[in-house]
């Protein structure tokens, strides 16, 4: 059988290669290095002496620079390919790094760091579009979830990296994070161009845009020349009798159902995860920002391999009770405010827990709002899901300054309400998109 003959749900059922695992590793690490940069401002707030209203400012500028990268490099995405604006976006890194190495005031910092946060958003959205559509079927759930765990593994090195700088002095410590940081970022860069070139073009979307002697040479490429070996037939034999059952195009209705839903987990979660590892350390314990940076990250990217049995159970399921898990954890953490202001085991213990919860939940929600759109739309439709969901997250950053703990934890609790009430609407309306299903019945496309 030749490539020609082969269908894309056949493909989904490829091994997993060599290549495959080169293309996860650039992923991982493309996610870990957004997570870095978005975390950075947290930190280069203690860089230059500034009044707490520029600081406000600067933990702004992450998500509003982040959000204008996604929503550009989401259409960009969709007409041009994955690979080539993943590409784009690394040359973006590239400039940042070097800008933000030889920075000398708290302007240029702003410009390196908005050039490496649109690079950041653009590779977000384009590495969970092209995971969904480049890898097995079989395991195409657990690895993007831990493609995602990398967003923890990120804020986890940049975290490490000030507390290493931490007793330098003043002016040494931000020349010394500075360059540390830039550094780290150019040698990703570096890692990255070469990861990325064995990885191939999305052979759906070359299907979807018509492209057929295109994906026959990608195909090729990238399995070799047979592709349609017994093996991989009979698993897409027998996934063909598990997918879903073809059937009318979705509504208008459902269409915008799922765009609200996906809007809301993605609000509640950017909001909750925000305020807590990046916002609380700078509103109440300015001192403790890289500990509880570190800590938060660090429980999240060891709770984060949960996900790997995510091929083996319900998305909807998983996503509504990470939701709800978050919620009592975060009304815990409001509730005993005054008990862990006085004893700060008390506080690491309630944040470790809370953080491991939160990170099954930021797994999930990721992957699910980036599976449930057909191909040649993927990109764009997440990037607005993300755009609106992450600038939410702005504004709450200004609402919330002048809260006491308690009243600040409690609105948190509230996001996470807001955000498990959409996700219990998606256990009972929502399409199913785990459970080993091929990306194009989770999208409603077969």
């Amino acid at each position: 059988m030749s490539v020609k003959q082969l269908n894309m749900e056949q493909l989904g059922e490829a091994r997993w290669t060599q290549k495959t695992t080169w293309m996860f590793i650039s992923f991982v690490l493309g996610l870990a290095l957004e997570s870095y940069v978005f975390s950075l401002s947290s930190i280069a707030i203690y860089w230059v002496a500034m009044p707490k209203a520029l600081g406000e400012l600067l933990l702004a500028w992450a998500p509003i620079w982040l959000i204008i990268g996604i929503m550009l490099a989401g259409p960009f995405s969709d007409r041009y390919g994955r690979k080539v604006t993943l590409y784009t976006t690394l040359i973006l890194y590239a400039i940042g790094g070097i800008i933000l190495f030889f920075s000398v005031s708290y302007v240029v910092i702003l410009i390196s760091l908005a050039l490496m946060l649109m690079a950041g958003g653009g590779e977000m959205n384009s590495i969970m579009v092209a995971s969904h559509e480049l890898m097995p079927r079989k395991h195409r759930g657990k690895a993007t979830m831990m493609i995602i765990n990398g967003i923890n593994l990120g804020g986890l090195v940049l975290a490490i990296l000030a507390l290493s700088t931490a007793n330098l002095s003043s002016s040494a410590v931000s020349y010394t994070q500075r360059d540390a940081v830039a550094i780290a970022v150019l040698i990703v860069v570096v890692i990255l161009f070469a990861t990325r070139i064995s990885m191939p073009e999305s052979f759906l979307w070359l299907q979807k845009k018509g492209r057929q002697a295109d994906v026959e040479k990608v195909v090729t490429s990238y399995f070799g020349s047979n592709v349609a070996a017994s093996a991989v037939l009979t698993e897409a034999e027998e996934s063909s009798r598990r997918t879903a059952t073809p059937g009318s195009k979705p509504s208008f209705g459902y269409v915008t159902f799922t765009m609200v839903i996906m809007i809301v987990v993605a609000a509640a979660n950017s909001i909750g995860f925000g305020l807590m590892a990046y916002a609380l350390a700078f509103a109440f314990f300015p001192h403790l920002q890289p500990t509880i940076l570190a800590v938060f990250e660090g429980a999240g990217f060891v709770i984060g391999f949960f996900g790997l049995i995510a091929d083996r159970v319900s998305r909807k399921k998983f996503l509504f009770w990470s939701f709800l898990g978050t919620f009592v954890m975060t009304v815990a953490v409001g509730l005993t405010t005054r008990e862990w202001q006085h004893d700060m085991t008390l506080f690491w213990i309630l944040l470790i827990v809370l953080a491991g919860v939160n990170s099954l939940c930021y797994l999930t929600e990721d992957t699910v709002k980036a599976e449930v759109w057909p191909t040649l739309h993927r990109g764009t439709l997440t990037a607005v899901a993300r755009f609106i969901s992450i600038g939410l997250y702005i504004p709450t950053i200004y609402i919330t300054a002048n809260m006491s703990t308690t009243q600040y934890i409690l609105f948190n609790a509230g996001v996470w309400l807001v955000g498990t009430i959409a996700a219990a609407a998606w256990l009972v309306w929502g399409r199913e998109t785990g459970r080993g299903l091929s990306i194009q019945a989770a999208s409603g496309e077969v």
